[in-house]
C-alpha cells in the first residue's frame, strides 16, 4: 500500500465542498479548532497571508472571511481548481497557485503570515520548506502550523484508528515515518531563522449531530500539535 498518498486530494476535488465525503468533512471541521488558537496569535485584518498546502480552500476562505489578503498554494491542481471555483461562487478575492513548499513562487517578504496545516508531515524536504517559509515572510512575520508527532500513540491514533478502524481518513493518507517530533520541528525552525513560540495540542473535543468529530485545543502535544514561530528581524538574533 502506498503511504503519504497525495493523490487523494485531486480524486475528490469535484466533491470538496459538497459535505458528502466524511474525511473531507473532518478536514473542514478542524478549521474552527485551529483558528480558535491561531486567532489569539494575530489580527488577520489586512494581513497578506499564504495558506501553504491549501487543498480545496477551507482554511483560505476562513482567513479571507477574517479580512486577510489570502494566497493559497498546493500541488494538487484539481483541488486548486475546486478552490478557485468555490471562491468565485462566494465572491471571495483569493489567489490560488499550483506549487510546492520547497519552491514557493513568491518574492522575499511577500507575506505577513504563513499558515500551514496538515502539511508538514507530507513534505519531502522539511528544512527546505522551512527556509522557503522564512524567505517569503517579512521580518517579524508569523508562521502558524500544525502537524503530527512521531511516537507510538500518534501512530495508533492517526494510522490504526483513523485510517484502518474508523476510516475517518483514506488508507495511506499518512506515512508515520514522516511524522515530526516537536523537538525536530523546533530545530528546523531555528535553522531557518524562525523563532519558535508556544506549541499546544489539537484534537477531538466533541461530536456533531451528524456523528462528525469537533476539534479544539488540547493540553497534550502527543498526537497533533499546533504552534507558531516568528521570523527573526536579524538572522542569528
Amino acid at each position: 500500500m502506498t503511504r503519504n498518498d497525495l493523490t487523494i486530494y485531486d480524486k475528490v476535488a469535484d466533491q470538496w465542498w459538497s459535505d458528502d465525503i466524511r474525511w473531507v468533512r473532518t478536514l473542514k471541521a478542524m478549521v474552527p479548532g485551529r483558528l480558535s488558537w491561531f486567532d489569539r496569535q494575530i489580527d488577520w485584518a489586512g494581513k497578506r497571508v499564504l495558506d501553504l498546502g491549501c487543498a480545496g480552500g477551507f482554511m483560505a476562505e476562513a482567513l479571507a472571511a477574517r479580512g486577510a489578503q489570502v494566497t493559497g498554494i498546493d500541488p494538487a491542481a484539481q483541488a486548486i481548481e475546486a478552490a478557485r471555483a468555490h471562491a468565485t461562487e462566494m465572491a471571495l478575492d483569493i489567489r490560488y497557485d499550483v506549487g510546492i513548499g520547497e519552491a514557493l513562487p513568491y518574492e522575499p517578504g511577500s507575506f505577513d503570515a504563513v499558515v500551514c496545516v496538515d502539511v508538514l508531515e507530507h513534505v519531502q524536504d522539511l528544512p527546505r520548506v522551512m527556509a522557503e517559509v522564512a524567505r517569503v515572510l517579512v521580518p517579524g512575520g508569523l508562521f502558524l502550523f500544525d502537524t503530527i508527532n512521531r511516537n507510538p500513540l500518534a501512530r495508533l491514533v492517526t494510522i490504526t484508528m483513523a485510517e484502518d478502524v474508523l476510516r475517518i481518513l483514506p488508507k495511506g493518507t499518512h506515512d508515520p515515518e514522516m511524522f515530526i517530533t516537536p523537538a525536530e520541528l523546533r530545530a528546523a525552525l531555528r535553522a531557518a531563522g524562525l523563532a519558535p513560540g508556544r506549541f499546544t495540542g489539537l484534537g477531538p473535543r466533541g461530536m456533531s449531530l451528524r456523528g462528525d468529530l469537533k476539534f479544539g485545543r488540547l493540553p497534550l502535544t502527543s498526537v497533533i500539535y499546533m504552534g507558531s514561530a516568528q521570523k527573526l528581524s536579524h538572522p542569528g538574533s
